[in-house]
């Protein structure tokens, strides 16, 4: 049978058309390849500008917007308070006199003219305030009594309208309380309420200042409350007192005279004593006013220059003392000042009308801005922070307050804070607390380093085995084995790593702490013995080495890892007893002082280094094993061993492989998250001991993402603690990629 003979026309058109096809093909790929980077390349950008776009609202400044003005005030003299409901629909003013005038903040018109309740022929000779976050008043009255009064604010919704109703209660019961038993009218008063406890302060006609204290007894059959008094006088309290703060806790009264605290401990009436004095005095400046920020524990201190200092109560020899913290300068000068209710932000407004507004643990001026509104008199925050009522001259002005994210700073985030109640500045992340006072403490530094050791421990267990077993695999091993052991190690990967971080936490960390000793052993006898292996194995006389082949001689060392192994658990209680009394964790807790976690960096570095080990194994493999034979046999051709054939040129010609491995390697420890989160204790704290634990930023949004208002603070660092992650794992690949790049221009021409 004859062949079918093509002609020459019909075999350029039948290459022609393959030639088409494949170009049709390679072009296609190529469009789909360059579409794929691009759209890889389009999400990242797409994820950057996200958390940008979440986290820029954290460092924005504040804002003051005026609402409305209230000019026809039925008493232009000066107040007590001002403030507003939560709503910022009802302003009010308290009196000198104790009268509560309430104002619309929509129309300016009063709604309603409060009086207390007074006995006949009875005046008020003195008044005071409490804490912003009570709303409260108290007047001193002229017959030797005293009246508590507080705000509120009832709401309803008649016809699906809300309408806010103001109204004055009496906290104490609108029986005034007797404080002077001689009947003396109640001078330069100062109070501190709570449901079961009531503390007033006052001034006798001989000058002295006394402290009268109530307790609160419920009477079982009438339910009403029974106040038990009573009393102490003050010894040794200078004669022109200012101010005078009683704590909302009533443990601590501070009386202002000239430009200095006197700080009393009032916590038993029969040992009250002075205990510090806070001297205040500045060159060519005086102080206006002294007010207590939300939570009682700062002392907010101004000047009429302008600076304003906070001070807190830092332990010391001679106990808990108050401390010049931290100062506000380049402020305009003081007239008044206001604290929110439970932050630590606080305004300033200055006689030409500037208002300034602050927040003291981020160190941040957060607004300063002139209104033209005149001299500040009175100012007060509504509850939630959002509104703000200054008094000038006869008017009341209303000011919105964007102000959501104060606490938040780049100094609050990096550097070192000082924190009240903390004995010296501190990096810490505690984000939430069951307490209403608690402060937010969100230093990014202890997640970032807790990241950064987690990596490192784990790097430093991976990457010698990883590397060793890639060279061992991909130059010394035979094809047999190496088909067996490549694919095993690989297949590692896949193991969830949800998987690791349990049999870490569960398993792994008491299995440690058990057997410290036995670990110990094993750290050192098992690279021992494998040398010692090895030495001996090459003393072994040739016939003997022949009765193994020579395929398998690796698997030598199996039964030695596994005695050593068990040699070291065996003996680890022996040692234990011997040695360290019994406790090998006591041992290092009790007598070297070092803190001591069940779960620790070393469970962490083991069960994260299982993680990482195929990833730098496979890559690491795979380099040195593509170097082209060539090299190597013509290195040993030319009279070269293998071990300097291996260091010279295989392990330089693999050396951007076996970088990138590492690279990756570190960038997966980096970003891990479910083993971090299992095995350690999750503390934010930042010790490169071994022996205790770590946070790292991938566990720490994990854990605290779900939890975290949206909007909030919280959540936008933990968006910011995203993008930090998010950076230093680009930075990482980068300078990965840039030396790789180097290294095969530098060792190409091998």
């Amino acid at each position: 049978m004859e062949s079918q003979v093509i002609p020459p026309d019909s075999k350029s058109l039948l290459l022609r058309g393959v030639t088409s096809r494949r170009t049709i093909k390679d072009k296609a790929t190529q469009i789909g390849v360059s579409i794929g980077g691009t759209m890889v390349f389009v999400a990242l950008l797409l994820i950057f500008f996200y958390l940008l776009y979440v986290i820029k609202p954290v460092f924005d400044s504040a804002t003051l917007t005026p609402a409305n003005t209230i000019a026809e005030l039925s008493d232009k003299g000066v107040s007590l308070m001002v403030g507003s409901d939560e709503q910022n629909e009802v302003v009010y003013r308290v009196t000198q006199t104790g009268e509560v005038q309430f104002y619309n903040a929509a129309s300016g018109k009063q709604v309603l003219d409060f009086k207390p309740k007074l006995p006949a022929g009875v005046q008020v000779v003195s008044s005071s305030r409490s804490m912003p976050d009570q709303q409260m008043f108290a007047l001193g009255l002229s017959n030797g009594e005293a009246l508590l009064l507080s705000i509120k604010f009832g709401v309803s919704y008649p016809n699906n309208v809300r309408t806010i109703a103001p109204e004055v209660s009496y906290p104490a019961g609108e029986t005034p309380l007797l404080v002077s038993e001689s009947g003396e009218p109640i001078e330069h008063i100062s109070f501190a309420y709570n449901p079961s406890k009531i503390s007033i302060l006052f001034q006798n006609a001989d000058k002295q200042f006394v402290l009268k204290r109530f307790e609160g007894e419920e009477n079982m059959i009438t339910e009403e409350v029974e106040w038990v008094a009573e009393e102490s006088k003050l010894e040794d309290t200078p004669r022109h007192i200012s101010k005078a703060l009683i704590t909302p806790y009533q443990r601590q009264l501070m009386l202002m005279s000239d430009d200095k605290v006197f700080v009393y401990d009032i916590r038993y009436m029969d040992e009250t004593s002075l205990f510090q004095v806070i001297n205040l005095e500045r060159a060519n400046t005086h102080v206006t006013d002294i007010q207590l920020l939300s939570g009682a524990s700062s002392i907010m201190v101004s000047y009429d220059s302008g600076e304003i200092e906070q001070y807190f109560q830092v332990a010391s020899e001679k106990g808990r003392l108050y401390q010049l913290i931290r100062n506000f300068d380049n402020v305009p000068p003081v007239s008044s000042m206001a604290t929110e209710f439970f932050r630590k932000s606080f305004v300033v407004g200055s006689p030409d009308g500037t208002l300034t507004l602050l927040y003291t643990t981020s160190h941040r001026e957060l607004l300063s801005e002139s209104f033209n509104i005149g001299k500040t008199q009175a100012m007060g925050f509504n509850p939630r922070s959002d509104g703000l009522v200054v008094e000038t001259a006869g008017k009341l002005h209303l000011f919105k307050v964007n102000n959501p994210h104060p606490e938040v700073s780049w100094s609050a985030l990096w550097e070192k804070v000082w924190y009240e109640g903390y004995p010296e500045p501190k990096f810490v992340w505690q984000s939430t607390s069951g307490s209403d006072d608690f402060e937010a403490k969100l230093s990014l530094m202890p997640l970032a380093f807790g990241t950064m050791k987690a990596a490192f421990y784990a790097m430093l267990f991976a990457v010698p085995l990883a590397i060793a077993g890639a060279i061992y695999t991909a130059y010394f091993m035979s094809g047999k084995v190496r088909s067996v052991v490549k694919p095993t190690i690989e297949i590692m990967e896949a193991l969830p790593t949800v998987i690791l971080g349990f049999l870490a936490g569960l398993w792994l960390a008491p299995l440690f702490e058990e057997n410290l000793p036995g670990i110990v052993i094993l750290l050192i006898l098992l690279p021992t013995s494998v040398l010692a292996s090895a030495f001996g194995w090459s003393k072994l006389p040739r016939n003997w080495k022949n009765r193994l082949p020579e395929t398998y001689q690796e698997l030598m060392l199996i039964p030695v890892i596994c005695f050593v192994g068990w040699f070291s658990f065996a003996i680890s209680p022996s040692i234990e007893i011997a040695f360290f009394g019994g406790d090998m964790r006591s041992y290092i807790t009790n007598d070297l002082g070092i803190p001591f976690d069940q779960r620790n960096a070393m469970v962490v570095g083991i069960a994260m280094g299982f993680a990482v080990i195929p990833t730098i194994f496979s890559i690491a493999e795979d380099a040195i094993f593509s170097v082209p034979r060539h090299l190597s046999n013509g290195s040993l051709a030319l009279g070269a061993t293998q071990w300097q054939t291996l260091t010279r040129v295989v392990l330089l010609t693999a050396s951007p492989g076996i970088f990138s491995a590492v690279m990756m390697g570190l960038g997966r420890a980096v970003g891990e998250t479910m083993i971090v989160l299992m095995a350690t204790g999750n503390t934010a704290i930042m010790d490169w001991s071994v022996f205790e634990g770590m946070r790292t930023l991938a566990a720490n949004i994990a854990v605290e993402m779900p939890e975290s208002a949206i909007g909030s603070s919280h959540y936008r660092v933990l968006f910011l603690a995203a993008f930090v992650l998010f950076v230093f794992t680009f930075f990482f690949n980068t300078i990965a990629e840039v030396v790789r790049q180097r290294l095969r221009d530098k060792y190409s021409s091998l």
